[in-house]
């Protein structure tokens, strides 16, 4: 009751022909940051759909969510009632609202993750609430949180507001290790790609001809990056994770505008603050996100992106209401 948004409204125009589908309402789910599921959770979910549903589910919506696809209109306070009170879960985002957050593993198991984002997406999947069931805004908006440029939740081209982990020192270089590759002590890639003989490892050929920047180099001892030319594309630490690691100075960047096609097509995201520390209780991302709502809400059309409305009136003046100048 009261919740405009995780119910997504869906009716038959013909239901005395088809009673079965008269009502057929998709209700969403917010998942746990990372989608960590203990078996008896999942069991506890498909329980409740079981009785109060149709059994379909879609795990996971495209951009997030548990997704719960078919019920009738007076199971659904019933269905509310059971995931907040037996379950401790809540609803997702949808319609013209804040779509539920979603973020990758993080630092519960990638050593590549340059902040804490299950702590962040939770974190602001409970502080703002409710922006996430009472829609407000012209249209929908979505946070995703990857922990590094690799981008596992692509959240540069699926979400209004991106949070990408990334660092401000030098990659590190173990040239040991790094010789270790050359010598075929150590598979490339984390022996990804061993199902076929590739033959023997080709430092130059397979990684520093493959720099999209051309900022490094390998003189048959010493590899050498020109970290200030590095746009941080992760290729070479993918390639030799044992060799290269992240930098220590480990933060976000933070971009903005991305959408898929709906009135002018595809947009990625603009970069918006290139380094921000992300430490709870994450005061100045919120107030960034903040200042754009505020911003939005006051100048976007109905159904207009934030990226749209960024087009429509520059991406200066997003600059300027952000105060990002000064970050």
């Amino acid at each position: 009751f009261g919740y405009g948004g995780g119910v997504i409204g869906r009716y038959c125009d013909q239901p005395e022909q088809f009673p079965g589908v008269a009502h057929f309402h998709t209700v969403r789910v917010a998942q746990p940051s990372g989608k960590y599921y203990t078996s008896d959770y999942l069991r506890s979910i498909m329980d409740i759909w079981d009785l109060r549903g149709s059994g379909l589910t879609n795990m996971h919506g495209s951009t997030g969510d548990i997704v719960l696809l078919g019920t009738t209109t007076p199971q659904l306070e019933e269905i509310f009632h059971d995931l907040t009170h037996n379950l401790n879960t809540d609803l997702g985002g949808s319609g013209s609202n804040l779509r539920t957050p979603a973020d990758c593993l993080g630092k519960s198991r990638c050593e590549f993750a340059c902040y804490d984002t299950q702590d962040v997406c939770h974190t602001l999947t409970n502080d703002y609430q409710d922006e996430l069931h009472r829609p407000a805004f012209p249209y929908k908006f979505k946070f995703k949180f990857d922990g590094c440029p690799n981008g596992c939740v692509a959240s540069i081209a699926r979400s209004d507001f991106s949070v990408i982990g990334t660092w401000k020192d030098d990659i590190r270089i173990d040239q040991e290790r790094a010789k270790a590759y050359v010598a075929g002590e150590f598979k490339a890639g984390g022996g990804s790609h061993a199902g076929r003989d590739w033959g023997k490892f080709d430092i130059v050929a397979e990684v520093v001809d493959r720099c999209p920047t051309g900022c490094m180099s390998y003189d048959g001892a010493k590899l050498t990056i020109d970290n200030s030319n590095c746009t941080r594309c992760m290729h070479c630490i993918n390639t030799m994770p044992a060799a290269l690691k992240i930098g220590k100075e480990t933060g976000a960047s933070i971009l903005c505008g991305a959408k898929a096609p709906i009135l002018d097509g595809a947009q990625m995201s603009s970069l918006l603050v290139p380094f921000i520390i992300v430490e709870n209780p994450y005061d100045e991302i919120k107030e960034v996100i903040e200042n754009i709502w505020d911003w939005w809400m006051e100048e976007g059309k109905n159904r207009e992106r934030v990226g749209e409305t960024i087009k429509r009136l520059s991406f200066q003046r997003l600059l300027e209401v952000t105060n990002t100048k000064a970050m």
